[in-house]
């Protein structure tokens, strides 16, 4: 079928975007020396992971458990679990799944650590672990220096613990292309100091791994990292785009939808809302709006209920009808994808298949 003939609301992607996106974000990291391994917490679906992982990505990166069991169908080299994951029940299933995958955990307390050791030893596995950093963020990691390597130290005596490295997630290197290069300079500085503290420390630290994908492009100008871990570039959304880090053509997923009245005198209503879109709001550019409406940029896409998309014609002289279809870039695609059970595929207006989006709501 084409486009045009979807059951709205619908989140397409279009393959020719995608695969640009893909290529991009591999030739990069091959021409920096830096490995690539993808987060999968924008796309959820192990097709686009296996995309991944023929470009040369040397792993997958996952935040939660159950997203580990699903991308663990794909055979990564390695499943880093970039999030501080604790709970016995939770332990239990990535001890079970790190006895046919190699498992990789970041974590920034000994508590945690203690609790993954004990899980390790009760299947008779063995976790490699990276200790995580803050590089200015302020969400999770230790300081840079002492602290560290006392983890790190905590850890190589814990039975099961393998000490492989460093992590840090570089979330501050966000805004303009001005502001973003002046918080990769203090970056780069948090990376020496933690560094130079293992080296003193004498302790090997074979991975620094960091990365997202405002800063993926810029991680050449952060020495000592050896690792990149971007997500939404295989996608992008309205707030990469208002970054200057892709063009409109470059979001290759987007919502198709309806409008569905036009009895409010300057108003339309489609059938995307908050179910569909999210209600995330721009963190980039205008800092308002829900999305833009590809054929008409000048309409505001300002409120979202559940089932409602309120868009104001007060801005236009187009007329809209109901029957009318319309493409919205979300603002945030990953939280868009996770709301949808599946994703179009689209090549030159053409839908060809579909893809499940089998991690969805892996939230444990």
């Amino acid at each position: 079928m084409r486009v045009d003939e979807l059951p709205t609301p619908a989140l397409t992607v279009d393959l020719e975007a995608l695969e640009r996106n893909l290529d991009r974000m591999a030739s990069y990291c091959r021409e920096q020396g830096l490995r690539l391994r993808p987060h999968t917490k924008t796309h959820k679906t192990p097709e686009l992971a296996r995309m991944q992982l023929e470009r040369g990505a040397a792993g997958l990166t996952v935040a939660k458990v159950g997203e580990a069991e699903v991308m663990a169908c794909t055979e990564p080299e390695e499943i880093l679990v970039a999030y501080p994951i604790y709970g016995a029940e939770k332990l239990r299933r990535l001890a079970a799944l790190a006895r046919v995958r190699r498992i990789l955990m970041s974590l920034d307390s000994e508590i945690t650590a203690r609790e993954l050791s004990a899980a390790a030893q009760a299947q008779g596995v063995t976790f490699g672990v990276l200790v995580e950093f803050d590089a200015g963020l302020h969400r999770c990691g230790l300081q840079t220096g002492p602290a560290c390597v006392e983890l790190a130290q905590s850890i190589c005596r814990l039975a099961g613990l393998k000490f492989r490295g460093l992590m840090t997630y570089p979330g501050n290197i966000w805004g303009t292309e001005r502001e973003r290069t002046e918080e990769v300079q203090r970056v780069a500085e948090a990376v020496q100091k933690v560094l130079t503290a293992f080296e003193c420390a004498r302790i090997p630290v074979e991975i620094v791994s960091a990365g997202s994908t405002p800063s993926a492009f810029l991680s050449h100008k952060i020495p000592g990292i050896t690792e990149i871990r971007p997500g939404t570039y295989v996608y992008n959304d309205l707030n990469t785009c208002y970054q200057g880090l892709c063009q409109l053509e470059d979001c290759a997923a987007r919502v198709v939808a309806t409008v569905v009245s036009t009895a409010v005198p300057g108003r339309a209503m489609i059938d995307a809302g908050s179910k569909t879109l999210s209600s995330d709001l721009l963190g980039s550019g205008p800092k308002q709006g829900y999305g833009l409406v590809v054929e008409a940029p000048e309409v505001k896409l300002f409120k979202l209920n559940e089932e409602h998309g309120h868009l104001d014609l007060s801005g236009t002289d187009r007329r809209f009808r109901v029957g009318d279809r319309l493409t919205i870039i979300p603002n945030h695609v990953c939280v868009c994808v996770n709301l949808q059970d599946e994703v179009f595929l689209v090549r030159h207006q053409e839908v060809i298949g579909s893809w499940r989006v089998a991690a969805r709501g892996k939230i444990r």
